[in-house]
């Protein structure tokens, strides 16, 4: 069995944590509670006849990505970037901090997530398709949808 680790960044409140309980415990809470530092969780995945041992890094939000410690990012396999897709502001920086991640993290695959898609109305999100663009992939951990698709995804791009 192979280990990875994935790091999900991202900005305060955008359910980097709800995402992760999400999949690993098939759980949503409307309680927000702030992740300080950084929470480790396991979960293990089998794609493809690979069984993989994901170890799943929540860090702490923040509007700016470099004040995320370095500590936390060394080794890091993947990184799932989280915008909240009924916040803008979530967002308004993500070309600073992919480029940020890029350059200091060269070979390191990047899925780019808009979480909170429940809160669109199913009509409007045709309208919003531009201003969503620069995303991989719409998720909502309140309803589950996409999450595991979201895993799966980044463990695919880890492994090839």
């Amino acid at each position: 069995m192979v280990s990875k680790k994935i790091v999900i960044v991202g900005s305060f409140g955008v359910g980097k944590t709800s995402l992760i309980r999400r999949f690993v415990e098939d759980q949503f809470s409307e309680d927000y509670k702030v992740t300080i530092g950084v929470h480790i969780m396991k979960k293990q995945l089998n794609l493809n006849d690979n069984d993989v041992n994901l170890i799943i890094w929540d860090t702490e939000g923040t509007d700016d990505i470099e004040e995320v410690r370095p500590a936390y990012l060394l080794g890091t396999h993947g990184f799932i970037y989280v915008a909240d897709i009924s916040r803008p502001k979530t967002f308004s920086k993500v070309d600073e901090h992919l480029n940020f991640l890029q350059n200091k993290y060269q070979k390191t695959p990047i899925l780019k997530v808009g979480n909170k898609s429940d809160l669109i109305p199913k009509g409007m999100m045709a309208e919003k398709k531009d201003e969503f663009d620069f995303l991989d992939i719409l998720v909502s951990a309140k309803e589950g949808n996409n999450v595991q698709r979201m895993f799966e995804r980044i463990t695919k791009m880890m492994l090839t």
